[in-house]
């Protein structure tokens, strides 16, 4: 019997993703999961009423290929109230299987073979094999710890007449800084100097944000706005990883575009689910009260790491903790999480594999604690004899 062998993979130096990865560790050792980011406990009970009543309408069959209308109505309500901004919702916004569909659909709209794409590592691990999927080159910045600041005129040099795209994320994955004002006036100057350069921007933690001076989000400039496709989810607002439900919004002619991919990609998107996030987007205060509930988490999270020997870095946003393990061992980080979930029963994240080249001295992981009170509570007790 013959055997057929792939001779060439699309992405060769690609293996399973480290969520799964440590996910699957945590599962296997008993241990407190504190790598992937998802919340452990259940959503508004308002939520889950919306998605009953939805179950037992007509919500069945296929939504419209670019999202169930109401909900884009209610997202265009939501935007205007936050920032001003006059959507429109048959051609501005699509529903998407969760921001990760999201963000392989708007990269294989945009990127095309021999563009090059700038990603700000550390970055979310899908964007660099969508980029190589689309037959682009990935240039790398690295933002350096303990800030991750941009320095502009570093990024500045990078940019070319090949550049296509550049990807931005903030609040950040994996290390919770946030983009300020003054980044968004460097961003729009260097706009200004390259008139081919669109922009990507992650957004998904659009809400948990912890500095005084707010989310900078693209949708509040238009000269951003008009060069973006913009990325959120639904997940991460409503506590519903599960559910994979987020959306684009991109001005028409980006968003034309990005459901040329999008139909032959998911084509639509879970109608019971879409209904429900209708229905819910008429509480504002669910989203208006998220960095204040997230805020209120992390501190306690302070509270009850403290008594470990972690240096903890500034998180400014999401509900993801970097800690500085330098005082603890020498190991690679990589190695590290491997230990604490084996001999300690806590999981993490390291966050080289965030990066292309990681910095060697690097000594970070990253914790997730969008979790009951208690479950942070037994992660600590588990490290405090590290």
């Amino acid at each position: 019997m013959s055997i057929c062998y792939f001779p060439l993979s699309k992405l060769p130096q690609t293996g399973t993703t480290i969520f799964t990865i440590m996910s699957a560790k945590a599962k296997a050792y008993g241990a407190v999961n504190l790598s992937q980011g998802f919340p452990d406990f259940d959503p508004d009970e308002r939520l889950i009423e919306a998605l009953m009543r939805a179950l037992r309408g007509s919500h069945h069959q296929y939504a419209p290929m670019a999202g169930n209308i109401l909900l884009r109505e209610k997202l265009c309500e939501k935007y205007h109230r936050l920032w001003g901004l006059q959507l429109h919702p048959e051609n501005e916004i699509t529903i998407t299987a969760g921001g990760t569909q999201a963000l392989f659909t708007a990269i294989q709209a945009i990127v095309k073979p021999g563009d090059e794409v700038i990603l700000l590592a550390p970055c979310y691990d899908s964007y660099a094999p969508a980029v190589q999927l689309a037959g682009g080159t990935c240039v790398y910045y690295n933002m350096l710890p303990p800030d991750f600041d941009i320095s502009w005129e570093q990024l500045s040099r990078l940019v070319n007449e090949k550049t296509r795209l550049i990807i931005f994320n903030s609040p950040h994955n994996p290390t919770a800084s946030i983009l300020k004002k003054h980044d968004i006036e460097q961003l729009i100057g260097l706009l200004e100097r390259h008139s081919n350069l669109l922009l990507l921007s992650d957004e998904v933690y659009e809400h948990i944000v912890f500095d005084e001076e707010g989310h900078q989000s693209f949708l509040r400039y238009e000269p951003l706005f008009q060069r973006s496709m913009v990325v959120s989810s639904f997940g991460k607002t409503y506590h519903t990883t599960g559910w994979k439900v987020g959306y684009c919004i991109a001005p028409e002619t980006l968003t034309t575009e990005f459901r040329k991919v999008h139909q032959y990609n998911v084509f639509s998107v879970n109608s019971l689910a879409q209904q429900a996030f209708a229905e819910i987007l008429d509480y504002p205060e669910l989203y208006d009260d998220l960095s204040a509930f997230y805020k209120q988490k992390r501190n306690k999270f302070y509270e009850l790491f403290g008594r470990t020997r972690f240096k903890f870095l500034p998180c400014k946003g999401t509900y993801f903790q970097l800690a500085d393990y330098g005082d603890i061992s020498e190991m690679a980080d990589i190695d590290f999480c491997d230990h604490l979930v084996r001999n300690y029963g806590v999981a993490a994240i390291p966050v080289s594999v965030f990066y292309h080249n990681a910095p060697e001295s690097l000594r970070l992981i990253r914790f997730c604690f969008a979790k009951k009170d208690e479950t942070l509570a037994e992660a600590a007790n588990r490290l405090q004899g590290l």
